[in-house]
């Protein structure tokens, strides 16, 4: 089953360690990951296959201080889908698809953004943030939490597909689906100024 799904990668937009004297930090792309989840449903899905797709971060930051701050972009063309159990057949069928225009249309879309609009911290080491996603060519509200501290944070959000127009994928006359809702999950690492 072929899996479509929000690369709510941009999630990664949790990353900010709160200091009094206000620091931007760049985001390592190197050791920061965002890894998309997509869930089959339905009557079938046991026949179906669950997906997990990994994201890389393009470029973004993360500023500290009286207004805290969050900004990250994903190169959607180099989304990889890893199924290490997926026949490689399949696995490339899976990828072909969630780039094609069925899904993220990255020939179109080729960049997907998150932007906070409000980070507040919750605690020690955890914080609220929220902001605007941008994929397949629509902004829509993402809110979150984040934990972690110095240069290292993580956290997971849900994604709706349909919230960007994006149909999710169905098979076999709707016996096997995917689920509207995916997961991201993820690690960013800061560079200190």
């Amino acid at each position: 089953m072929i899996g479509k799904f929000v690369p709510s990668v941009l999630l990664a937009s949790a990353f900010f360690c709160m200091s009094a004297n206000g620091e931007t930090w760049a985001i390592d792309s190197h050791k920061s990951s965002l890894t998309v989840h997509v869930f089959k449903s339905g009557l079938l899905s046991a026949f179906g296959d669950n997906h997990e797709v990994r994201a890389a971060i393009a470029s973004g930051s993360v500023a500290s201080g009286d207004q805290p701050a969050v900004e990250i972009a994903v190169d959607a063309r180099l989304m990889t889908v890893l199924d290490p159990d997926l026949a490689p057949a399949k696995r490339t069928e899976v990828q072909k698809r969630m780039l094609g225009p069925d899904v993220l249309d990255v020939t179109k879309f080729p960049e997907i953004k998150f932007k906070s609009t409000a980070v507040r911290a919750l605690g020690e080491g955890r914080w609220r943030v929220e902001g605007a996603l941008t994929l397949h060519g629509k902004s829509v509200p993402l809110s979150f939490e984040v934990t972690g501290a110095k240069e290292r944070f993580r956290g997971s959000a849900t994604v709706s597909q349909r919230a960007f127009g994006i149909k999710p994928i169905s098979a076999g006359g709707g016996t096997v689906n995917v689920k509207d809702e995916v997961k991201v999950d993820f690690e960013i690492a800061t560079v200190a100024p």
